[in-house]
């Protein structure tokens, strides 16, 4: 899978979130777990979106949509001599370990008011890729970049969360909410590459890759907001 996919599939949860009533999006911190975690022993950070078709209510307290996340669980920048020919020329070489996941989403929220408990299932899948850009001083945009090793799982999971009223008549947005919640979801065997995962050989410049294999749980911990057009 490449960049592009990656764009259209935020393009497509983009879509719903627009189409839909309800929209959001975190900062989110992941934990390993299981597995995962005998070989991933540290956080990884990233972020999430989500938009669902409707807005829950009392009448109607579910609601389903698409949610979309983005997780780095491990980066290293080193600084290298652009190439044998050219040693004086030193650029950033940045590896990262990622995961892109996209999920239909199914949340509950029959309560109103200006603190609203819910509960929500997720399914679908991930993607685990490990890349590496170039970059030079002067250039925000990579010289170069590469996918080294790239993955599929599936995904589910559930969650809860509190949404805490912060704003009401803002516009087109109805209410606006602070959006407290965790997930904690159960991914299926995967292939992947940790910190350690790729050795350079100096004297050849040959690259080795040494994966490792185990299901792929996580532990999320998200803060964010959540906008409702629409109050039923």
């Amino acid at each position: 899978m490449k960049s592009r996919y990656l764009i259209m599939i935020i393009v497509l949860t983009f879509s719903t979130m627009m189409m839909g009533q309800t929209a959001g999006g975190s900062l989110l911190v992941g934990s390993p777990q299981g597995e995962f975690r005998q070989y991933v022993d540290n956080l990884g950070f990233g972020f999430q979106l989500y938009g669902t078709l409707w807005a829950p209510s009392k009448l109607l307290p579910f609601t389903v949509g698409l949610d979309f996340g983005y997780m780095i669980y491990g980066s290293r920048t080193d600084r290298r001599p652009f190439s044998e020919t050219i040693p004086d020329v030193a650029v950033d070489v940045t590896r990262s370990n990622n995961i892109a996941n996209l999920h239909v989403l199914f949340q509950i929220s029959p309560f109103s008011g200006t603190v609203r408990p819910y509960i929500e299932g997720l399914f679908g899948g991930a993607y685990i890729f490990t890349s590496t850009d170039i970059k030079s001083d002067y250039q925000s945009e990579p010289i170069a970049t590469t996918t080294n090793y790239d993955d599929f799982s599936w995904s589910y999971g559930a969650g809860g969360g509190i949404l805490f009223r912060i704003g009401h008549d803002l516009g087109d947005v109805k209410t606006l909410y602070l959006d407290i919640k965790a997930r904690y979801m159960y991914g299926s065997e995967a292939e992947y590459l940790t910190q350690n995962g790729i050795v350079i050989n100096p004297a050849d410049s040959r690259v080795y890759y040494f994966p490792k294999k185990s299901k792929t749980d996580l532990l999320t911990i998200h803060i964010g907001v959540a906008a409702y057009f629409d109050v039923w």
